[in-house]
């Protein structure tokens, strides 16, 4: 009798341990944005990516939705991740081709800023997830770190999200003294972007290119507040005061040799000192690995030139 119950009462502790197992197993993701929380029974598969940083960020977590706008567009600016070709294109960013979006039949439709007038629509198709980012109210590094918090959350890849920032925060610490070996401290640094030969834009404090420069231990010469898509446009005279400082300058920039044949800009004295040279591509409006692949590229720009000093 004693082995009977003894048998019956394992039996009983092996089937609560399947039920609690099956139970975690299956647990709902439960995922809030500003609408609200939303409920999936299991990780969404068919995945509609509607922005260039919310991409970047899925194919980052080893996940390869099934459509995106502007793909050509993306692999020019964006670059890094690299997007299938696999992923079927689907328009522009602000005004994708629905009735395509439809007809792939997604699980979740990821949208950001540039979609919002679009998400009535949307829910129609799919159940929409909202992370917007690059407002003035937003530290653009952060909402993109905590965007990618989220995602991994969703397609159930917390612990690989987590490793990646780690590996982020490791790759960080190593850069800031790969420079130091290279540059007294501190460094006055200001990386900035063309928009024509003549006018440039600078990193406001809310960017991630800001983010990334004072993680990487340099200092901002020119200080400009936080405003929308972490940017301001200025007339390249702008420049003309930084006679201490290193400028450097994010590609693609097409006018690059027109550029480097002006007289204005031979004069600046960051030219003449010859503190001046090219970032690659990297895109500042991008999500959490953009922030390393920022970091990295702006540390061997540095580096490249501290050889030639």
């Amino acid at each position: 009798m004693r082995i009977v119950i003894r048998n019956t009462l394992l039996w009983l502790n092996v089937l609560m341990c399947l039920v609690l197992f099956s139970t975690i197993a299956h647990a709902a993701i439960e995922i809030q944005d500003t609408y609200g929380t939303h409920r999936f029974e299991q990780a969404p598969e068919r995945v509609v990516a509607l922005n260039w940083d919310v991409l970047e960020q899925v194919l980052a977590l080893e996940v390869i939705p099934v459509a995106a706008p502007n793909l050509t567009g993306y692999r020019t600016w964006v670059v890094n991740p690299l997007a299938p070709d696999s992923i079927e294109d689907i328009g522009t960013r602000s005004e994708p081709n629905l009735e395509k979006i439809a007809n792939l039949k997604p699980d979740v439709i990821l949208a950001a800023s540039p979609q919002r007038d679009l998400i009535p629509l949307l829910k129609q198709i799919a159940p929409v997830i909202y992370l917007p980012n690059f407002s003035e109210n937003e530290a653009a590094a952060e909402t993109a770190i905590k965007h990618f918090r989220t995602l991994g959350k969703l397609f159930n890849k917390q612990s690989l999200a987590e490793q990646k920032l780690a590996q982020l925060d490791a790759s960080l610490a190593h850069m800031r003294k790969q420079i130091a070996q290279s540059y007294s401290q501190p460094l006055s640094v200001l990386v900035i972007r063309f928009s024509t030969p003549n006018t440039v834009f600078l990193a406001t404090e809310n960017s991630t290119t800001h983010y990334v420069v004072e993680q990487l231990g340099l200092t901002n010469p020119i200080s400009v507040s936080a405003r929308a898509w972490g940017i301001k446009q200025e007339r390249i005279n702008r420049l003309q005061d930084l006679s201490d400082s290193y400028v450097l300058y994010v590609l693609p920039f097409p006018q690059e040799s027109k550029l480097k044949d002006s007289p204005l800009w031979q004069a600046m004295p960051f030219v003449k000192r010859k503190q001046v040279n090219s970032v690659r591509t990297v895109w500042a409006y991008g999500g959490a690995m953009s922030l390393h692949y920022t970091a990295q590229a702006i540390t061997d720009s540095l580096i490249e030139l501290a050889a030639t000093q």
